[in-house]
This record gives C-alpha cells, sequence and structure tokens, in this order.
C-alpha cells in the first residue's frame, strides 16, 4: 500500500455517492506497502473502511481479486469483505490525472501490523496461511502466476547492467546462478491451489498474539501451496538472527495444525526458500533502480533478499 494518486475530499464523496455506506467524516493515506494508493476513509456512523485506487494491476483482472475476497471472506478466513456498490458491481471508476482508474472499498479489520513477530505469531500465522489454503481450495477460477521464470529471466536481463553499476557484478552473477539452479528443480505434482502470494507483515494483523486479518491479495494467484509457505517464512520468520531456524518451526507447526505438509512439500521447501528469495530480490531491485513517483511511497531494500538467499543457498 502507499498513495501514488492523491484524492480530495470532493472524490471521496463522488465515489461514496454509488454506495449505501453513509457520509464521509475524514480520510488518511496508508504509507505501508509498494503497490497501489489506499486510504481509511471514516464514516459519520463510526465505521471505517479502505478505499484502494489500483496502480498497476491489469482491469480485466480486477474482477477476479474481488470475488476471490468476497469467496474468502465468507469461507472461513478472517479477510475484508468488498463492499457492493449500489448497483451491485464491486469496482468503482475514478478519472485522474494519468487516466482513468479503478478501484475498491473493503471492510476494515480490528488488529494492527507489527515489524517483528515473535515465536507464538509466526504459528499463529502459520495457521491463518494454512486455513486460507483450505478456504480457497473450492475457489473454481485461476490466474497464472505474474512473476514466473518468464518474468524473472526478463527482468533479470533488462535490469543486469544497472544491477551491475549499483550493487556489483557479484549481484548479478549471483542472480544468473540462482536462476540457472532454478531451472533445474522439479515443483511440479505439488499440491496447490489460490496462494496469497506477498504475506509479508505488512500484510497480516494482530490483536495480541493472534492473528485477527489478512489483507492485501493482489499477488493472488494458482501455484503450489508450499510455495506460499516459503514466502510467508522468508518474510515474516527469516530476520538473519540466531533463531532463524525455531522461528520457521513456529510457523510450520502452526500450518500444519491446519493442514498437514506431504513429504514431496517438505523436501521441496529448501529449494522454493529460494526461488521465493530470488522472486522478491528481483522485484527489490527493480523498484529500487526504477522507483516510481508518489505523494506517500515505500520502496524496500532489496539487499534484504540477496542475504537470504545466500543463507538458503549454503
Amino acid at each position: 500500500m502507499s498513495v501514488y494518486t492523491e484524492l480530495t475530499t470532493q472524490d471521496f464523496e463522488h465515489i461514496l455517492a454509488n454506495y449505501s455506506l453513509g457520509k464521509l467524516q475524514s480520510y488518511t493515506g496508508i504509507a505501508a506497502g509498494i503497490e497501489n494508493s489506499n486510504f481509511f476513509i471514516d464514516m459519520q456512523d463510526g465505521q471505517r473502511y479502505v478505499l484502494t485506487v489500483f496502480e498497476r494491476l491489469n482491469a480485466q483482472e480486477l474482477p477476479y481479486f474481488m470475488r476471490l475476497m468476497k469467496h474468502l471472506a465468507t469461507h472461513g478466513l478472517q479477510s475484508p469483505d468488498v463492499m457492493v456498490r449500489k448497483d451491485g458491481t464491486l469496482i468503482f471508476d475514478l478519472n485522474t490525472e494519468d487516466g482513468i482508474k479503478q478501484g475498491c472499498i473493503v471492510s476494515c479489520l480490528s488488529g494492527e501490523t507489527l515489524d517483528f513477530l515473535n515465536e507464538t505469531q509466526l504459528e499463529s500465522s502459520g495457521k491463518a496461511l494454512a486455513t486460507l489454503h483450505v478456504a480457497g481450495s473450492n475457489f473454481t477460477e485461476h490466474r497464472d502466476n505474474p512473476t514466473g521464470f518468464s518474468w524473472l529471466e526478463d527482468t533479470i536481463s533488462e535490469m543486469q547492467a544497472d544491477v551491475a553499476k549499483t550493487y556489483g557484478q557479484d549481484a548479478v552473477d549471483l542472480l544468473y546462478d540462482e536462476l540457472a539452479y532454478q531451472k533445474q528443480q522439479q515443483f511440479e505434482g505439488l499440491p496447490s491451489g489460490v496462494i496469497h502470494g506477498d504475506l509479508f507483515v505488512d500484510n497480516i494483523l494482530f490483536q495480541g498474539n493472534q492473528v485477527s486479518g489478512v489483507i492485501d491479495f493482489y499477488y493472488a494467484h494458482d501455484a503450489a501451496y508450499a510455495m506460499d509457505i516459503a514466502i510467508a517464512i522468508n518474510a515474516q520468520a527469516i530476520v538473519l538472527a540466531d533463531d532463524d531456524k525455531q522461528r520457521m518451526v513456529s510457523f510450520l507447526e502452526g500450518y500444519e495444525s491446519k493442514r498437514a505438509l506431504t513429504a514431496d512439500e517438505k523436501d521441496a521447501l529448501n529449494g522454493l526458500l529460494r526461488l521465493g528469495a530470488l522472486r522478491f530480490w528481483v522485484s527489490r531491485l527493480f523498484d529500487a533502480l526504477y522507483p516510481r513517483g508518489g505523494a506517500m511511497t515505500q520502496t524496500k531494500d532489496p539487499e534484504e533478499y540477496r542475504h537470504k538467499l545466500l543463507l538458503h543457498r549454503t
């Protein structure tokens, strides 16, 4: 989440006129995250919602995300529900200086994001991810991985000269070496379905030590469940500290309390941890080298994921 499109009070009132949510009292931009423009909107009746303006997503794919969020919110996952407009649709259009953009309004969950999770919180997070996988197992729509091998190859090739200039030739060599390793891996046949794809600490809410909500499903797609586990472990449990292994165990214990892993998933996990680290290192490199302008933006350090990749390669 960030703010790239600035809205006025008039913009909010125009959008809300097509909902039955009441009258606007105030709004606040949300700086966390990097993909879309997000705002808290507070209504006069005391209700709070989150309004999102989509900055990158393909307009043809937005209905998939809206229906997925509706499905998960009604099948056991504590996650945002999409608000329905007066005409029965889930997405609004907004005229901006950059053309027409689309957006949605979702319910605002209780709880707060944390910068660091303790082992009890990691266990609760693992349980929440397994709940998501179970809840989404009967979701019938499909979306391909937008950041698969073709994306990795093309992006690394596109930015290799700038990576070498800014981060050193050793970074480029590591990118290509890991890409070559991943091409030899066989992850087909693992249990799969819809995954979150981006379960970082800023996309999970806590009340005390327990998860109160999972948010931001705009990386969701179909893939191996173990890939989602690897992404979440890299993002939440691996902090490049001496207790990383125990932190990972806590997450996995929570996950397996809701859904048991197969032997093949356990065998594939290290390779997927490496793949997840590579994928997010590449995306962070791209965002750092080619930043987008915004009123409130956040660029995350690529070096964190270089170090996480190196950890899993040892």
